[in-house]
């Protein structure tokens, strides 16, 4: 068995992006009688074929094929030469020189060096064009090929060209090592960026700030960490905590357990059950449970799997309040089985996982509603402006690299530099709570549930448009490319009514096969004329054949 497939049977309740996973080991036991058609298929494919066939590339899709059946999006096979890298992205661990990195003007580029890195420790800075690595240019190879190169077996050297500030090139060899990346983060780095995080936000009021971008396997200590460091940040006691769960697509189920451990003395945290195994319940335990200070959890429609885990069983239990909008919803368990023969690794639903109220928050094409939903008069959405605003005001704080313009010093300056109405929006609720005891949304707009459910809708309704948008221009570049080349053996579109017509503000009367009236619509849809010929209808009256 290759040794990436070995290092996953050690990793307990892994996830990917937007999973919730546990590992198991146990072979599988299948009936042997199974697979004589597909023996069979196999051999008539290889004598008889036209041409010659791969048996690997028959073998995946043998195994594809039997996943397809399932319908289940989140179970996959990863072949045995993909699972070093499955293995990094399970547990954000590998071996390399630890490094942000992607493309800038066609060059591979340092993006930021990683915490107490070999890169860092070596002298890589931020925005460090890589022009060769090992002694072979970097000009034309993929961003893939490059760090391919850059990985490889703990303690090996390699050497990477940087061009500095457009002008000094320099050699740098950095001694390859494991890179951990730590998935907690504060508000932004001390010493002109270069620093620890702080995590302080408000000083005054001791409010603190922890972001957490994905739950791999010491989560939940580091989280404790970073409570105790901005807890010693804000001299001794800690007033509040705003804990920042979006964009997190979830990870360990164990160390969302655990995250949620910290903030709760007794409890349900989650279940979980499938059709197989024995159901598991999981509880809060009093033994390391943190002060009781006030909390606010933030979340969006990315906090997916162990996210939902946490915040739903916070905002449940009532130990903090959910800010911001509904989650992803996954609520499925998948287990990391790696293959006897060494193929590569099964990755497999096996569980469903419910909240304390025993609420599934899967979810599915006909549910109405999913995921863990903001606490009541907590609803505040972003649009995509500020979005993308937020997220590159975040982005500028995660470089290590030293900074012209001073670092913010006062709550003010902190939130003016993050641009993140949501952040704000945590901590006037807390500075309220400061005031009178009592949590409340403070200069947030009102509504309740149904305001959750109408944001859904219109985020369903935009996709649709989108797509129905993208059609439409797929349409017209075929015409075109059909007109190019005199093509006309397409079958003629039905046509209903001329295309000038506006049927909005019409009606539609649909009768049964007597006659009689069943209903009469209002039309609201300028696009009625295509959702109509897709349904199958046609003219009932005399031309009704000649189109």
């Amino acid at each position: 068995m290759p040794r990436a497939s070995r290092s996953l049977i050690v990793i307990l309740g892994i996830a990917v992006i937007g999973s919730t996973i546990a590992v198991a080991t146990n072979a599988a036991r299948d009936p042997y009688s199974f697979f004589d058609p597909i023996v069979e298929v196999r051999m008539l494919i290889r004598e008889h074929f036209v041409e010659e066939v791969d048996d690997r590339q028959m073998l995946h899709g043998a195994i594809e094929g039997m996943i397809g059946v399932l319908g289940d999006d989140y179970t996959e096979f990863v072949p045995a030469e993909d699972t070093a890298e499955f293995a990094k992205s399970l547990t954000g661990e590998y071996v390399g020189i630890g490094a942000e990195v992607g493309m800038r003007d066609g060059w591979f580029t340092i993006i930021t060096p990683l915490d107490d890195s070999p890169a860092w420790r070596a002298g890589v800075m931020a925005d460090d064009r890589v022009i060769a690595i090992d002694g072979e240019s970097t000009e034309g190879l993929t961003v893939t090929t490059c760090i391919d190169k850059l990985m490889g077996e703990p303690g090996t050297d390699v050497t990477i060209t940087v061009v500095r500030a457009g002008a000094e090139t320099l050699d740098i060899t950095i001694t390859r090592q494991p890179i951990r990346v730590r998935p907690v983060r504060g508000l932004f780095r001390a010493d002109a960026g270069e620093g620890e995080w702080r995590f302080i936000l408000d000083p005054e009021h001791a409010i603190a700030y922890v972001r957490l971008s994905q739950f791999t396997p010491r989560s939940g200590q580091e989280v404790r960490r970073a409570i105790e460091t901005a807890t010693e940040q804000a001299g001794g006691t800690l007033g509040a905590l705003i804990l920042d769960l979006r964009f997190n697509p979830g990870g360990v189920m164990e160390q969302a357990v655990e995250v949620a451990d910290l903030f709760l003395s007794e409890g349900v945290i989650v279940s979980s059950k499938g059709r197989t195994g024995r159901n598991r319940v999981e509880r809060a335990r009093r033994s390391g449970t943190l002060p009781d200070f006030p909390m606010v959890v933030l979340v969006n429609a990315q906090s997916a799997s162990a996210s939902e885990i946490v915040s739903g069983t916070l905002g449940e239990h009532d130990r903090a309040v959910v800010l911001g909008t509904r989650t992803f919803g996954k609520g499925l368990v998948q287990t990391v089985r790696p293959l006897a023969s060494g193929a590569g690794v099964l990755k497999m639903t096996e569980q469903r996982y419910a909240l304390p109220s025993g609420r599934i928050i899967q979810r599915t094409d006909d549910t109405a509603t999913w995921g863990v939903d903001p606490t009541p008069g907590y609803y505040l959405p972003l649009t995509d402006d500020q979005t993308r605003a937020m997220l590159a005001a975040r982005r500028e704080q995660e470089i290590i690299a030293q900074r012209e313009t001073p670092q913010p010093t006062t709550t003010e300056s902190i939130l003016e530099r993050l641009r993140d109405p949501q952040l704000e929006a945590a901590h006037r609720v807390l500075l309220h709570h400061a005031a009178t005891g009592r949590m409340e949304p403070v200069d947030i707009p009102e509504g309740g549930p149904e305001r959750v459910a109408s944001g859904e809708l219109d985020t369903i309704r935009r996709h649709r448009d989108r797509i129905l948008r993208e059609l439409t221009r797929v349409d017209r570049r075929l015409e075109a490319a059909e007109s190019a080349v005199g093509d006309d053996t397409r079958p003629r579109e039905r046509v209903l009514w001329p295309e000038e017509a506006d049927v909005v503000g019409g009606t539609v009367v649909v009768t049964d096969a007597e006659g009689n009236t069943i209903a009469t619509l209002i039309v609201d849809n300028p696009d009625l004329h295509r959702w109509l010929v897709d349904a199958g209808v046609r003219k009932a009256d005399a031309d009704a054949g000649s189109d």
